[in-house]
C-alpha cells in the first residue's frame, strides 16, 4: 500500500462522521461571519499580525473594516508558516473562491468583496454547517443569558461560570445575579438558592454542561457556610469566596447531572499591551494535583479537562487513566497546533480508555472556522490511526474509523447526554 493511501482513506471516512462540537464561542443570534473583518478579527490573526509588527492602532474599532483587513493581510506573509494561516487559506479556497497559492495584501479587495457576497446568502448558515458536517454546537453562555431566540437543539447552552467564581465580590456581578434569579446575596444560603436557580434555568433550556477557565494558582476546596457568608461580606475574602463558590457549582453539577468543563492554567493579562483577547498565556506551575480533592469528592460528576500546555498532557492522560470521572478534552488554545495535537493525541490514545476522550472542539467564534479547524484535527487523527493502530496490527480500517467516531461523536453524546 502506498504510504499515504491508508491515511487518505481513513480521512475520507472520518469526514463523514457528523460532529458535535462540545465547546465554542458562537453567538447563536449571529453564528456566521458578515464580513471578512469578522474572520480576521479572530484573536489568532490580530495576535500574529501584531506580534509580527502590525501596530495595535491599525486594529482599533474606529478603523474602517476594509483597512483593518488590508492591514492584517499585508502582514500575513510574515506568518504564512503558521497553522492559523492554513485555516484561513482553507476558508478562502472553500468559501470565497480564492485560487492563488499565497494570500497577500493584493488580495484584500477581492476577498473582502467575495466575503460580503458569499456571507449575505440567506442559507449561508446551513451551507457552512453542512460543509463542515457539524450537527450541534455547544455555546459559552453568561450566567444571566435568557437563552431565548435560538434553536437550543442545534446551539446547545453551556453555563459559563468565571464571573461567579472570580468576580462575585463586584457589586455589578451581584446585581446581575440578583436580576437573573430574583435573589439578593447576603449569606451562603442565598448563594446556594441563587446557583440552584441558575442551574434550573439552564437545564430547562437544554443546557448540557457547566464550564470555567481557571488560573494556575487556583485550588478548589470545600468552604463552610459560616466562612462563605463571612467572605461574601469581606472585600478581602475573595480567594476564600472563589473556592467556596466553585465548590457549590460542583455540588450543583452533581445535583443537576451536568458535566463540569475545567479549562486549567490560563494566566490573564500577561502581555498588558496585547491586542483584544491577545494578552493571556499559560503557566507551567499548574498541576492537576490542585484538583485531586475535587475529583475525589464528586465521583459522579464528569470533569472534562482541557490544559493549555502540551507539556501537561501526560499529567492529564495519567489522571484520566486513574480517575473514572476525569475526561481528556480537546486541544486548547496554545496546544491547538498540529505538532502538539499529534503528540498529545497519540499519548491519550495509547494511555486513556477510549470511552473517556473528547477528541476535539473548535473554540470558534464564527461557524466558518469549523471546517478548517476540524479538518486539521481529522487529518492528524487519520495519520495517527493509520500508523499507530492499523499498520501496527492493533485494528483494521473499520476499527480505526470506529475509534474516530468514538472520540469525535459517541463519547460526547454519552457524556453530555445529547
Amino acid at each position: 500500500m502506498h504510504g499515504d493511501t491508508l491515511t487518505h482513506d481513513l480521512f475520507a471516512e472520518i469526514v463523514k462522521i457528523p460532529l458535535i462540537d462540545p465547546h465554542s464561542h458562537i453567538d447563536p443570534h449571529r453564528p456566521t461571519a458578515k464580513s471578512l473583518d469578522d474572520l480576521l478579527g479572530y484573536h489568532y490573526y490580530t495576535e500574529l499580525a501584531h506580534s509580527a509588527g502590525l501596530p495595535k492602532t491599525a486594529l482599533a474599532a474606529e478603523v474602517p473594516a476594509r483597512n483593518r483587513v488590508a492591514a492584517i493581510l499585508g502582514h500575513m506573509d510574515r506568518f504564512d508558516n503558521t497553522a492559523q494561516y492554513a485555516w484561513f487559506i482553507d476558508i478562502a479556497r472553500t468559501y470565497l473562491g480564492f485560487q492563488g497559492n499565497r494570500v497577500n495584501a493584493g488580495d484584500a479587495e477581492f476577498l473582502f468583496e467575495a466575503a460580503e457576497r458569499t456571507f449575505a446568502q440567506p442559507n449561508w448558515e446551513e451551507q457552512v454547517l453542512r460543509q463542515s458536517n457539524i450537527e450541534k454546537v455547544f455555546l459559552t453562555n453568561d450566567f444571566d443569558d435568557p437563552l431565548t431566540g435560538f434553536d437550543t437543539n442545534r446551539y446547545v447552552p453551556c453555563l459559563r461560570t468565571d464571573d461567579l467564581v472570580f468576580h462575585l465580590q463586584k457589586q455589578a456581578v451581584r446585581d446581575r445575579l440578583a436580576r437573573a434569579t430574583g435573589i439578593e446575596i447576603g449569606a451562603a444560603a442565598d448563594l446556594r438558592r441563587a446557583l440552584a436557580s441558575l442551574f434550573s434555568h439552564f437545564v430547562s433550556h437544554g443546557a448540557k454542561a457547566c464550564a470555567i477557565s481557571l488560573p494556575p494558582n487556583f485550588s478548589p476546596a470545600a468552604v463552610s457556610d459560616n466562612d462563605l457568608s463571612a467572605a461574601l461580606g469581606d472585600a478581602a475574602g475573595s480567594e476564600l469566596l472563589s473556592r467556596g463558590v466553585f465548590w457549590l457549582l460542583a455540588e450543583c453539577c452533581q445535583e443537576f447531572k451536568l458535566p463540569f468543563d475545567l479549562m486549567a492554567g490560563v494566566n490573564r493579562r500577561v502581555y498588558c499591551e496585547g491586542v483584544f483577547q491577545g494578552q493571556d498565556l499559560f503557566d507551567q506551575r499548574t498541576s492537576l494535583i490542585q484538583y485531586a480533592e475535587l475529583f475525589n469528592a464528586f465521583p459522579q460528576v464528569p470533569f472534562c479537562i482541557s490544559v493549555l500546555s502540551s507539556a501537561q498532557n501526560q499529567e492529564l492522560a495519567s489522571y484520566s487513566w486513574i480517575f473514572p470521572n476525569v475526561v481528556t478534552s480537546g486541544h486548547w488554545w496554545y496546544s491547538n497546533i498540529p505538532v502538539y495535537i499529534e503528540n498529545d493525541l497519540r499519548g491519550r490514545l495509547q494511555a486513556v480508555p477510549k470511552t473517556k476522550q473528547i477528541g476535539y472542539y473548535s473554540d470558534m467564534y464564527k461557524l466558518e472556522f469549523g471546517l478548517p479547524k476540524y479538518n486539521m484535527y481529522r487529518r492528524i487523527l487519520a495519520k495517527v490511526l493509520a500508523n499507530d493502530f492499523v499498520r501496527s496490527g492493533m485494528t483494521d480500517e473499520a476499527g480505526a474509523v470506529a475509534l474516530a467516531r468514538q472520540i469525535l461523536r459517541d463519547n460526547i453524546r454519552r457524556i453530555f447526554d445529547v
